[in-house]
């Protein structure tokens, strides 16, 4: 009799035992919510932003794939006339507070504007100088030849800026559009020197050489547009422009911290 008892209390112990030495399930893992966001933006930007904009674009697809950003790089105040005309646009970065001006001011920014980098000025000549071009005091030097921003796009406003600082009235053979043309004809030989931001002088490589001048910082503002088609998508493009990853970008080509 004892051993029919003893038997299910035996099952019943065994039984315990492995229950204690089984493996618990593992919890599960917490995946990442999948990204929303898609569609095309439209980005506006100062033509001293190419290459870094589009180093931005590249890092920035990596976290929002189905976003298809395009750009339209230009002289900043050009560009702000274009958006002031209804042009399809969901970002604005401009080279000056000015030029955003235009378009604050036309109550077509989805929010205040925010500072995102500096620049400063340089002087930029062909590879070996083959102008001997050795400060400000040479753009005043008729028998040298000379491109400058326009006087009303943002490079142009503070070259005039630095120029009467200095006490200098440049003899300019040209006035270009945007701060690419004048690296351009600087580029081709077909001046010898420009005044243009130091980060165009260290993404034209070695093709350009510059010179250092006594320059105050310029400030980029950037903000969405009201217009915008794409706003979710246009706000996470700023916000990747102004954090730390954007941020190091920018640090990587030659901007400032604003």
């Amino acid at each position: 009799m004892k051993l029919k008892t003893a038997a299910p209390a035996i099952v019943l112990v065994a039984a315990l035992a492995l229950a204690g030495c089984s493996t618990p399930e593992p919890a599960p893992t917490e995946t990442a919510a999948a990204d929303t966001l898609s569609g095309t933006i439209n980005v506006f930007a100062a033509a001293s932003l190419t290459g870094s904009f589009q180093a931005l674009a590249a890092a920035f697809n990596e976290e929002h794939p189905d976003v298809t950003v395009t750009f339209n790089f230009g002289g900043s105040s050009g560009l702000a006339t274009q958006i002031v005309e209804a042009a399809p646009a969901d970002v604005f970065a401009a080279a000056s507070p000015a030029t955003m001006k235009t378009v604050t001011d036309a109550a077509l920014t989805d929010g205040d504007p925010t500072d995102f980098a500096t620049n400063v000025l340089e002087i930029a000549v062909a590879k070996g100088n083959p102008g001997g071009i050795t400060g400000l005091e040479d753009f005043a030097n008729a028998d040298k030849t000379i491109a400058l921003c326009a006087v009303e796009v943002p490079c142009g406003a503070a070259a005039a800026k630095l120029f009467d600082a200095a006490g200098i009235v440049p003899s300019v053979d040209t006035y270009e559009q945007d701060v690419k043309a004048v690296l351009t004809k600087v580029e081709l030989g077909e001046v010898d020197a420009g005044v243009v931001y130091v980060t165009d002088v260290l993404d034209a490589g070695d093709a350009i050489e510059g010179i250092e001048v006594d320059s105050a910082p310029v400030a980029y503002p950037i903000a969405t547009l009201s217009a915008s088609a794409n706003r979710e998508a246009a706000q996470a493009f700023v916000d990747f422009v102004l954090s730390s990853k954007g941020q190091s970008i920018l640090k990587a080509a030659g901007f400032g911290t604003p």
